[in-house]
């Protein structure tokens, strides 16, 4: 623990700084969130969809058989992008200072690129239109998150 002065009033009051176990903790603590915020908001629009009528079903343009989307896959696909993301940070923020500028243009390239495959197969534009939306909600779930800045570790 610090003691602090401060300047106007003369008075020390002490100022706790977190230690770096307290750091990573929390550090990992917000990046779970943010994996489960995406996992829990890709499946709540999944579900809102499939209750207002989206099929979800996407064909494949060489394959003659359907193959309908169902909640499992869309909540492990999040789940699977939101670890990745999180492991792509944590090691970026080994290797570079400037690892939450670099992930950022990384997911947002991975953000463009994941609309690739939703216009390539074909599916109504109902289940084109919903599966952007949970590409943007996964993204907008974990780019806030995964980039907050850690409290100052104690020195």
């Amino acid at each position: 623990m610090t003691t602090m002065t401060s300047p106007a009033v003369g008075h020390t009051y002490p100022v706790e700084r977190a230690s770096a176990t307290t750091v990573t903790r929390t550090r990992r603590r917000r990046r779970a969130r943010a994996v489960g915020v995406a996992v829990a908001a890709s499946s709540l629009l999944y579900l809102g969809a499939r209750a207002l009528g989206t099929d979800f079903v996407l064909t494949d343009p060489g394959a003659t058989e359907p193959h309908p989307l169902i909640l499992p896959e869309i909540a492990v696909f999040a789940l699977v992008f939101g670890l990745l993301g999180w492991g792509s940070l944590a090691l970026l923020e080994r290797l570079t200072r400037h690892a939450r500028t670099v992930w950022s243009v990384l997911a947002g390239t991975v953000l463009v690129a994941s609309f690739i495959p939703v216009f390539i197969e074909r599916a109504t534009v109902d289940t084109r239109i919903m599966l952007c939306l949970i590409h943007v909600a996964v993204a907008a779930a974990l780019l806030p998150m995964l980039r907050h800045r850690a409290p100052t570790r104690a020195r």
